[in-house]
């Protein structure tokens, strides 16, 4: 998919965005509570990650959004790390490179801010983006790290950066 645009979320993509994101998390069996799904930020993800130190991406192809990926600082955690959260991409996305597009994006963006390590929370049946993460050098750890709120979310895992 070397026409895939990598670019910086607009206003305009919220609604799109949460609406690949809920699929997803349906698609999944995701509970809506204690997970992504009940995130104050989710329909309104441009103004979430207007902030300092993080970052939303938006993956395009010919003009139609297949997902997004971004991080920000890790929650009610005091150290020096972000987490990557919301990617998810678009049934039609999978399996053709744009996770790992959007991660190599997100990794690089968290480099700049001068972060040390970035953590990430998943589901256990989201096998295949577990092994994008530990391709691009994340691993399992025991605990989760900070306080998130997904606590549906049993699959925790960190990589330095």
């Amino acid at each position: 998919m070397s026409s895939v645009i990598i670019r910086d979320i607009q206003p305009g993509d919220n609604a799109l965005i949460a609406k690949i994101i809920k699929g997803v998390l349906d698609d999944f069996g995701v509970p809506k509570t204690r997970s992504a799904y009940a995130d104050k930020s989710l329909n309104n993800m441009y103004e979430a990650y207007n902030i300092p130190n993080a970052h939303y991406y938006v993956a395009e192809l010919n003009g139609v959004v297949l997902g997004g990926g971004g991080i920000a600082q890790l929650e009610n955690y005091s150290g020096n790390v972000c987490e990557l959260q919301k990617m998810y991409l678009s049934p039609q996305a999978r399996g053709k490179g744009v996770g790992s597009l959007l991660l190599k994006a997100c990794l690089e963006k968290a480099k700049s801010f001068g972060y040390e390590q970035c953590y990430l929370e998943t589901m256990p049946d989201m096998k295949i983006a577990q092994k994008i993460y530990l391709k691009y050098g994340f691993n399992y750890i025991e605990n989760a790290m900070g306080d998130t709120g997904h606590y549906v979310c049993p699959v925790w895992m960190i990589k330095d950066l």
